[in-house]
């Protein structure tokens, strides 16, 4: 599905400005420079929401003049990946936004591009993982969800992103953990956070998995029953405890980051890396990370690119281990 959004250059004058604070180079030095921002899945998930908080944030601080947002969804960003990688080529003023999401997915589906091709820019968010179910269920604990996977994990599917994924990892974990074999598991997988809802709130599944914030409302207004959250430790705000505290010996902290295309300058990149700086600085993004219970985990440049590295083989041998790879 694509779906575009295009917004007014009416404050032309002040993201000028912004950008040229930031010496940005000829692919930017336009009278009303503007970025475009693609997101490889379908609207309504943790990257959409992402995309559109940059975009928001971006122009609340006069960094740009305006933006357009490109959704191309499925199978954890690995169908949108050739398009950025192959028709986004050179585009200096682009993003896509991804994150530990698509490295599992690209891993598990053996797809035939991967995150090596891209140029990353910024690690920006973290978040933790939620467990929860429809306010219907008999499940009231995690421990009442383990005692069902238990007996029979066929008849306990589970919601989630794409295959592969960060929420498919997690569930992996779960039942691992409690001597569930993984390929045993009812796992179903969606493009996008929006359908996973869905599917939850028409009780097609028994439970989902997916970060805190795509599930927030809904707990909040009584739709959905939040079991656990993969945290560290009990987390401000969040009614619920972790799945350790549950008994379930699992911690998971899933990432989300942006990306310029292949072939940009060295000079583009750098600049691509001070906007979201200097964004991800703001005290606009605070106010809307703290709002969405994202965590803060800014990253740039070669750093970034060395964190990916290292993630993506840790992600490997998770999946190897959990038969998905």
């Amino acid at each position: 599905m694509l779906n575009r959004r295009k917004f007014l250059t009416s404050t032309a004058a002040a993201g000028a400005a912004g950008f040229a604070a930031l010496h940005f180079t000829p692919a930017f030095a336009q009278d009303a420079p503007q970025i475009q921002i693609f997101v490889p899945a379908a609207p309504g998930g943790g990257w959409d929401q992402t995309a559109r908080t940059i975009d928001q944030v971006l122009r609340s601080e006069k960094l740009i003049s305006g933006s357009q947002i490109t959704n191309v969804g499925g199978a954890g960003g690995t169908v949108g990946l050739p398009q950025f990688v192959n028709q986004w080529n050179g585009k200096g003023n682009s993003l896509m936004v991804a994150g530990m999401v698509m490295v599992g997915a690209i891993i598990a589906n053996k797809s035939a591009n991967n995150l090596t091709e891209v140029t990353p820019i910024a690690r920006l968010t973290g978040e933790f993982e939620a467990l929860v179910v429809p306010a219907a269920s008999p499940f009231k604990t995690a421990a009442d969800f383990v005692a069902a996977l238990k007996a029979d994990p066929t008849k306990v599917p589970v919601a989630g992103g794409s295959a592969g994924g960060s929420d498919h990892i997690l569930f992996g974990l779960i039942a691992k953990t409690v001597g569930v074999p993984a390929t045993n598991l009812s796992y179903v997988p969606f493009a996008g956070g929006g359908e996973a809802l869905s599917a939850l709130l028409g009780n097609q599944v028994a439970a989902g998995i997916s970060g805190y914030g795509e599930f927030a409302e809904q707990v909040k207004a009584g739709a959905l029953r939040l079991l656990a959250v993969s945290a560290d430790k009990r987390q401000e705000g969040i009614d619920a405890p972790t799945l350790k505290e549950a008994g379930i010996d699992v911690e998971l902290f899933n990432w989300r980051g942006v990306f310029a295309p292949p072939g940009v300058s060295d000079a583009d990149k750098a600049a691509m890396v001070k906007l979201v700086e200097t964004m991800a600085k703001s005290e606009a993004w605070a106010t809307e990370c703290k709002n969405r219970n994202w965590t803060q985990i800014l990253l740039t440049g070669d750093d970034y690119a060395k964190f990916l590295t290292e993630d993506t083989a840790r992600i490997t041998a998770i999946l190897k281990d959990l038969g998905l790879a």
